[in-house]
This record gives structure tokens, sequence and C-alpha cells, in this order.
């Protein structure tokens, strides 16, 4: 470990040991559980570790808010997307119900997938997964979300783009 990677952990070190609690209780008031807010803070504090170029941070603690407000909406559309998928399942009475496995395996894949679409706009989030969750066709789109067919193939090029572009990185 160099004298700048040593540095770097020993200052996100005091950063932890000055303001953990203080996190911990600010997420708790968002948060079902004291458990969930302890997570949350401590993978703040391990993105802030990996990311060694930010060093003097002048205000810590709205640094900390930022990365952590981040990681708390990433589980709440973790568990949106797993409630939806489980709703869908309840409503389907053709389908039998996934194993343990199968039903992790599925909401990884929808969490990737909502990772790939994350930052597009909600009419070509919504095209994408209508297409390829729901098989619907781009007339059925169309209609389902009152715009032109025209726009479902455009937002289904600029989705399917992103999709590709963020893979092949």
């Amino acid at each position: 470990m160099s004298g700048a990677d040593t540095s770097h952990s020993d200052y996100v070190g005091g950063l932890f040991r000055s303001h953990y609690d203080w996190l911990c209780s600010r997420l708790h008031r968002h948060l079902d559980s004291r458990a969930h807010a302890e997570d949350i803070a401590a993978d703040t504090f391990v993105q802030l570790l990996s990311s060694p170029g930010v060093l003097p941070i002048r205000q810590p603690r709205a640094l900390l808010t930022t990365i952590a407000q981040r990681l708390m909406y990433q589980l709440w559309r973790r568990r949106d997307l797993e409630r939806a998928y489980l709703d869908a399942l309840d409503n389907d009475e053709t389908c039998t119900a996934p194993s343990p496995e199968d039903l992790a395996q599925m909401l990884e894949a929808l969490q990737a997938i909502d990772q790939l679409l994350d930052g597009l706009p909600a009419k070509v989030k919504a095209t994408f997964l209508l297409s390829q969750l729901n098989g619907l066709t781009y007339p059925e789109i169309a209609a389902e979300l009152g715009i032109s067919q025209r726009s479902v193939s455009d937002y289904m090029a600029r989705a399917l783009n992103r999709c590709l572009r963020l893979c092949l990185e």
C-alpha cells in the first residue's frame, strides 16, 4: 500500500469515526430499520474509500449525505422492482411460483436492467420495459402510453443504444 493510499484510508477512517453515528441517525429517519441505515452508512464510506481523488473534503457531511441519498434511492428502487415483480407473479394465475434461486436471479436481472436504463426519461424506460418484459408490440405500446408508433420506435432505439453502449464499456 503506497503512502497516498494509507493517507486516504486514514482520512476516510477519521471521517468514519467522526460522522458514522450522525449519518446513521440521519438515514434512520428515512428508512424502516436501523440495520438498513447502518448498511447504507457503511456503503457510503466504502464508496468514499474507493474514490481517492476527492481529498480534501471541505464539507464532509454534505458529501456523505449526497452519497447516502443515492444509495438510499437505489435501495428504494430495488424494493419497488421486487414488489412490482412479486405483484405481477401474484396476478398471473398461469404462472407457477419460481424457486428462490430463480426468483433471486430474476430480481438481479431486473436490477441490472434498471441500472442500464437509469437516467433515461420515464417514457423511454416504460417503452423498453413494455416491449422487452411484457412482450407488447409497438402499436400496443403506443396505445398504452398514448404516444405515436414513431415515438415508440425512437424510444426503443434510444433505450437499446444506451444498453449496448453501457454493456460495451
